[in-house]
């Protein structure tokens, strides 16, 4: 099968198309032929080693742990799908070598759920990783009706289906963007605030009397930032309902330091909102699969709205 490949940690650069034998298909996974793939920072921080020291990674490595796709085989004990059946998942093993960036991937059925119809390929493969980060970082702090929510990164992969998710179990959301996403984050159901000096002043004039929770999905010192808008945190006191992806310094704060797990239930809800009209997924960039290198250069960059994804 085609896929791309890396003999060893490096940059984007070092990716290159493989001719790779078909997958192996243990007990209670399929075969998915996949038709897209979706591109996240964490896949090339992978390959340039910023895992190593929590994660194992093998080599030759095929990044990538999105897919979105139609199942070709079954293992062992696997009936929950049938072949034909289209499925998408984070399919995140034990350790990093045989990812999303193929034609063919094996892949447990407890990381896979139903393609939400509502949604095409390219669109379902920019959802698994991020969405279930968004939905398990909004559980972690509680995020109900009723909440007012303040969301860092809001127009970003992980950011959008944040606020999508909030505004869909009635929460309020305030979302931090550049300003040229604000008109973007208005559509989703937020209300934009700019990054920046005087960000504590602009959501209290949003939210005089704070916020009820914080998700930081971009790090850099936002969560500490955030501390005294929340509601009964004075003067920095420790609060359970702010969360990271991206800062390990937010356990210091009382708060959670979130990696995201494989959840078929979480990614059976998701396509539930995307079916009923409450979740979309902007695809910024969708590239062919050996554009690889150039995907991974545009996330890089940070500037995406929205997903990028590599079409199989």
């Amino acid at each position: 099968m085609k896929a791309i490949a890396l003999d060893s940690y490096g940059s984007p650069d070092a990716l290159r198309v493989a001719d790779l034998a078909e997958p192996k298909v243990a007990p209670g996974e399929v075969l998915v032929r996949v038709r897209a793939a979706g591109v996240n920072p964490v896949d090339w921080k992978l390959a340039a080693g910023g895992l190593d020291p929590v994660m194992e990674t093998r080599f030759p490595l095929i990044p990538g742990w999105d897919v979105a796709g139609v199942v070709e085989a079954n293992g062992l004990d696997a009936c929950e799908f049938t072949p034909g059946d289209e499925v998408y998942g984070y399919i995140r093993k034990d350790w990093a070598q045989n990812g999303g960036y193929a034609e063919q991937v094996s892949a447990s059925v407890r990381m896979l759920a139903k393609k939400p119809a509502a949604l095409d390929w390219n669109q379902t493969a920019g959802v698994p990783l991020a969405g279930l980060t968004a939905l398990q970082s909004l559980r972690r702090v509680g995020v109900g009706a009723g909440d007012t929510v303040l969301i860092h990164a809001a127009a970003g992969g992980v950011g959008s289906f944040g606020v999508q998710i909030a505004v869909a179990a009635g929460a309020r959301v305030i979302g931090t963007a550049s300003e040229r996403n604000h008109a973007f984050l208005r559509d989703l159901g937020a209300e934009p605030v700019t990054y920046g000096d005087g960000l504590v002043d602009r959501v209290r004039a949003l939210a005089p009397d704070g916020v009820d929770a914080v998700l930081d999905f971009v790090g850099g010192g936002v969560a500490e930032v955030s501390v005294p808008l929340l509601k009964r945190a004075p003067q920095g006191a420790r609060s359970a309902r702010l969360a990271s992806i991206a800062d390990g310094d937010v356990l210091g704060l009382g708060g959670h330091h979130v990696w995201v797990r494989p959840d078929a239930e979480g990614l059976t809800e998701l396509a539930g909102l995307a079916d009923a009209g409450k979740l979309t997924v902007h695809v910024d960039h969708a590239l062919p699969l050996e554009s690889a290198a150039e995907a991974w250069r545009l996330s890089q960059e940070g500037r995406t709205r929205g997903k990028i994804v590599l079409t199989v």
